[in-house]
């Protein structure tokens, strides 16, 4: 259907055994039983560079950021769950949005972003879930336009929550992060409606 949500779903991190990497498809899972199409980025899949605007400026934008970029053009919403490291956002969750935020020649400002529904969430280790990150990650998303929705899930000592298939041992907490793809759907669809 033309009118079906489209939504890009990743985590701010790149380790292969990341909590925020199952996290957020547990979101997406919620989005496709709501009616979305969703697809899936690893940022380990694409490696980027610093963001450096005289690199930018002497070669342009690099290879891997120009597909992280052109797969938000192509999504209306976002699932983005993000690991906390020293109470923040992650370095390679900051400068693949930094990328994606450059113009193009002929192209708006913030292009990959304006208009995009989002919902966050993250995962820690830790006794606070990733809460403080999720500030800084909404901060940042509401500054670049993106509509960040209210509800956000912060799941707190991370190693003992998951089965080993992904799935979450606490039935009410796998749908709370399923609830949070499909509010991204649902808003999305009525947007589109």
């Amino acid at each position: 259907m033309a009118n079906t949500p489209k939504i890009l779903a990743f985590a701010g991190s790149t380790r292969i055994g990341s909590y925020n990497k199952q996290l957020v498809q547990i979101a997406a899972n919620g989005a496709r039983a709501a009616g979305a199409e969703v697809t899936y980025v690893d940022l380990r899949d694409l490696p980027m560079p610093i963001f450096d605007e005289d690199l930018e400026k002497a070669e342009g934008m690099p290879e891997n950021a120009q597909k992280f970029k052109n797969l938000l053009l192509q999504h209306d919403g976002l699932l983005i769950a993000s690991p906390e490291y020293n109470s923040s956002i992650t370095a390679v969750l900051k400068n693949a949005i930094d990328w994606a935020s450059r113009p193009a020649p002929g192209e708006g400002m913030l292009a990959a972003y304006i208009g995009k529904v989002a919902s966050i969430m993250s995962a820690s280790p830790g006794g606070l879930g990733g809460l403080r990150g999720l500030v800084h990650v909404r901060a940042i998303l509401e500054n670049i336009k993106v509509i960040v929705l209210p509800d956000q899930v912060a799941v707190p000592k991370a190693y003992e929550v998951f089965n080993p298939d992904g799935t979450m041992k606490d039935p009410k907490q796998q749908e709370s992060i399923q609830q949070l793809g499909a509010n991204v759907a649902n808003v999305l669809a009525k947007l589109k409606a």
